[in-house]
C-alpha cells in the first residue's frame, strides 16, 4: 500500500535516468535540502543507511577505541552495532516508563572514558531531550541522536534528532520517511562536522582524482533520494494518521488496565508511532489469542541488547536494567499504522478485552 501511487516517482525516475547521474549528484542534493528544510536543520547528508548514519556521526566525533558510549538496550541492534563498529564500548542504562533513555540515569554511568550520549527515540517517540542535552554540555560531552524512527516527530518544536550534535535517520520501509530498501540522512548544525562527514561518506575524496584522506562508501542512491523526496511530502500527514488511531486505541486499552498499561503521551511531544507499543500481561497466551484472531502482532524486541550472546564481555546480566528487560517480557506492538480503518481498532479492542474478560 505504501507506493499503490507511484507515477511521480517513476516520471522522476525518467527524468534521472538520461543524466546517468546514478553516483550522488543534483537528485540527492534536492533532496537533502529538502530535508533539511523540513526538520529545521542547516545541513543535511545522505546515506546509503541509516547504521551508516549512526557510525558516520561518531567518526566524525573522532570517537574510537577505548571510548565509552551512553545509550540504551531496549532498540534495535544498530544502535550498538555502530557503537562497536568504530571500536568505542556502549555502556546502557535503564529506561523509563516511556520505553525512553531514563535521564535521572545518566550521570551515574559517566565515566573518564565516556565521549557521548546516543539517546534513541525509540518507537517514534523522544526521550527527554532538553535534559539530556544540558547533562552532555555540563559534563562536556557530545549527543548523537538515533532519530531512525523520528521523521515527522518533535519535542518542544524542536524536531527530533535535531537537539544535540548530530541526528541519525533511518529511510528503511516501515519508518515513516521510507524508500524501496534502505537509505539514511544524518544531520548537522556544524558545518566542519558536515563538511567532514560529506566527504568521508564518499572515500575521502575532494574531487575524482583526489582523496584528502581515507574514507569509505556510505552513499545515498539517486534513486533512493528521488523516493524519499517525494515519500517526504506526506510524512506530516503520515503521523497524523498514526496519531488519530493511536489515540482511539489508548482510549480503549486504558480501560484495561492493569491488564494493559498505556504510556503516557507528553503534551509538547509529537510521536510518530513507528511502532505501537503496550505492555500486556500474560503475553504469550494474548499473542496466540491475537493471532487466532487475525491481528498481526508482533515482540520489539524479546531479549534487550545487554542479554544478547554479542554483549556477552559487556558484563551484563539479567536484572542489571529492570526496566527494560521487563518491557522487554511485556511489550507488544498492535498495528497502528495509517491504512489500519476505524473498524479494525474496534475489532482490535474487542478481541483484546475479551481475551482479559472471559
Amino acid at each position: 500500500m505504501q507506493f499503490a501511487n507511484h507515477e511521480k516517482i517513476l516520471a522522476r525516475w525518467k527524468e534521472l535516468i538520461p543524466t546517468t547521474q546514478f553516483t550522488l549528484g543534483p537528485f540527492v542534493e534536492e533532496f537533502e535540502r529538502d530535508f533539511a528544510a523540513f526538520i529545521g536543520a542547516k545541513y543535511v547528508i545522505g546515506t546509503n543507511t541509516g547504521t551508516d548514519a549512526l557510525i558516520l556521526a561518531l567518526k566524525a566525533l573522532g570517537i574510537g577505541a577505548g571510548d565509552e558510549i551512553i545509550t540504551v538496550a531496549a532498540t534495535f541492534f544498530a544502535t550498538s552495532g555502530a557503537i562497536v563498529a568504530v571500536g568505542a564500548k556502549p555502556v546502557f542504562i535503564d529506561v523509563d516508563d516511556r520505553y525512553q533513555m531514563d535521564a535521572n540515569l545518566i550521570e551515574a554511568a559517566i565515566t573518564s572514558r565516556t565521549k557521548a550520549i546516543l539517546p534513541v527515540h525509540w518507537a517514534g517517540a523522544a526521550p527527554d531531550m532538553p535534559r539530556i542535552v544540558a547533562l552532555a554540555k555540563k559534563h562536556g560531552l557530545k549527543v548523537v541522536e538515533d532519530a531512525c524512527m523520528g521523521p515527522g516527530g518533535s519535542v518542544f518544536g524542536k524536531h527530533s534528532g535535531t537537539h544535540g550534535d548530530i541526528g541519525c535517520y533511518s529511510m528503511h520501509p516501515l519508518k515513516p520517511l521510507h524508500v524501496m530498501g534502505d537509505g539514511g540522512m544524518i544531520s548537522t548544525d556544524d558545518e566542519k562536522i558536515y563538511t567532514w562527514m560529506k566527504k568521508y561518506r564518499n572515500h575521502g575524496m575532494v574531487d575524482r582524482d583526489h582523496i584528502e584522506f581515507w574514507g569509505v562508501n556510505m552513499r545515498l542512491q539517486p534513486l533512493q533520494a528521488i523516493v524519499a523526496g517525494e515519500v517526504l511530502k506526506t510524512v506530516k500527514e503520515t503521523v497524523a494518521a498514526r496519531s488519530r488511531n493511536v489515540f482511539k486505541l489508548d482510549a480503549g486499552l486504558a480501560k484495561l488496565a492493569p491488564h494493559a498499561i498505556v504510556p503516557s503521551r507528553p503534551a509538547d511531544y509529537i510521536e510518530t508511532f513507528s511502532l505501537y507499543m503496550i505492555q500486556f500481561e500474560n503475553r504469550g497466551k494474548l499473542l496466540r489469542h491475537l493471532e487466532a484472531n487475525g491481528i498481526e502482532a508482533k515482540v520489539h524486541y524479546p531479549v534487550p541488547l545487554h542479554l544478547q550472546q554479542a554483549a556477552t564481555s559487556l558484563g551484563y546480566k539479567r536484572g542489571s536494567l529492570p526496566k527494560t528487560e521487563q518491557q522487554a517480557d511485556r511489550l507488544i506492538s498492535l498495528p497502528a499504522h495509517q491504512y489500519i480503518t476505524d473498524a479494525q481498532i474496534e475489532y482490535m479492542l474487542d478481541v483484546i478485552g475479551k481475551f482479559y474478560t472471559n
